[in-house]
């Protein structure tokens, strides 16, 4: 029996097992997906079960995506270009460690047909899967990549790695095509306290619970588009279980509607 695995902390709040335990079912694949709460000085030891075949496959969640780097032997470019790791896998004998937040972010944005080539893109927050999210822009065409953070300190380590993007300084509201908060305002009701007088714009939340923030709400009721990260979060579920299973699950009724 396989066994895959996601680690974090906090935990509770994943909703990958409902995902994966499904398509290990519709695959006819003999297999289990649980959620693991783990310490940081626990990951040398966990890694070490996939290494022993013991286990088959681990996700990693907050605030882990970086810290496993160092238990691993190789890296995808994804996972080494942004400095996280979202999947870790075993090739021959070597533990690898995957970043499918990347493709997922582009994924979605194609299953929603929201086209950013050659557009402006606005966005919020400097956390763990925003150079995921500059990373995929980039590949798609994005003309102009702008980046703000309360803490500007963030905003330039990312600069670092991507020195195309422009940052903007908080407050302030730059010219855009397209606007991603990526930010945890909004999981428990607060409310991003920018002002967006636009309308014809796309608006995007990583968060998708709730399934509208109130960043979404605002924007949709001035006249723009939203879009939550439900997709992206779906589909680099999906290229996750593709690596472990050399099966591409199917992305249909079902599965849009175990994520709520």
């Amino acid at each position: 029996m396989k066994k895959f695995f996601v680690i974090g902390n906090p935990i509770n709040h994943s909703l990958s097992p409902e995902l994966h335990n499904f398509w290990l079912k519709e695959n006819g694949i003999n297999g289990s997906y649980s959620k693991v709460k783990l310490e940081e000085g626990d990951l040398k030891n966990f890694i070490q079960k996939l290494r022993k075949d013991e286990i088959h496959g681990i996700n990693v969640t907050i605030p882990f995506k970086n810290k496993v780097i160092k238990y691993l032997d190789k890296l995808s470019l994804e996972a080494e270009k942004t400095g996280s790791v979202n999947t870790i896998y075993k090739n021959n004998q070597d533990i690898i460690g995957h970043n499918t937040d990347v493709a997922g972010f582009e994924l979605g944005l194609r299953h929603s047909k929201i086209n950013v080539l050659g557009k402006s893109t606005f966005i919020i927050g400097a956390g763990g899967v925003v150079p995921s999210i500059i990373y995929s822009l980039l590949n798609m065409g994005c003309k102009k990549i702008m980046l703000t953070n309360r803490t500007i300190e963030k905003t330039e380590e990312i600069k670092k790695i991507f020195k195309e993007i422009k940052i903007i300084k908080w407050g302030e509201i730059p010219d855009f095509d397209i606007v991603i908060n990526a930010t945890s305002v909004g999981l428990k009701g607060d409310i991003l306290k920018l002002d967006f007088a636009v309308k014809n714009k796309i608006f995007y939340d990583v968060i998708y619970n709730p399934k509208e923030t109130e960043f979404l709400k605002n924007a949709k009721i001035k006249g723009n588009k939203i879009e939550n990260g439900k997709l992206m979060f779906i589909y680099q579920a999906n290229q996750s279980f593709s690596i472990w299973n050399n099966i591409i699950p199917e992305i249909g009724e079902k599965v849009l509607k175990i994520i709520p």
